[in-house]
C-alpha cells in the first residue's frame, strides 16, 4: 500500500474516509510488522488531509481481519 496513492486518489475523489485492503497469498490473516507500520502511516498522513483511514483489511484464504478490531487504526 502506497500512501502517496492512497492520499493522491482519496482527494481526486473528494472522499472524507477511506478503507483500504490487501490480500496475504499465504493465506495467513496475521498482520505483519510491515503492515502494522504502514497502517499506523497511513492514518497519521490521511490525517493530515482531514481523511480518516477507518480500516485496514487484510484478506486470505476466505477470511479477513480488521486492524482497527486490533488496535492498530
Amino acid at each position: 500500500i502506497y500512501t502517496r496513492v492512497v492520499a493522491m486518489r482519496a482527494l481526486a475523489n473528494h472522499a472524507v474516509s477511506v478503507v483500504v485492503a490487501h490480500n496475504h497469498p499465504s493465506g495467513s490473516i496475521t498482520p505483519s510488522r510491515s503492515d502494522i507500520d504502514v497502517t499506523i502511516k497511513l492514518a497519521k498522513s490521511l490525517q493530515l488531509l482531514d481523511i480518516r483511514l477507518l480500516d485496514h483489511l487484510i484478506v486470505a484464504g476466505g477470511r479477513c481481519a480488521s486492524l482497527r478490531n486490533l488496535g492498530f487504526v
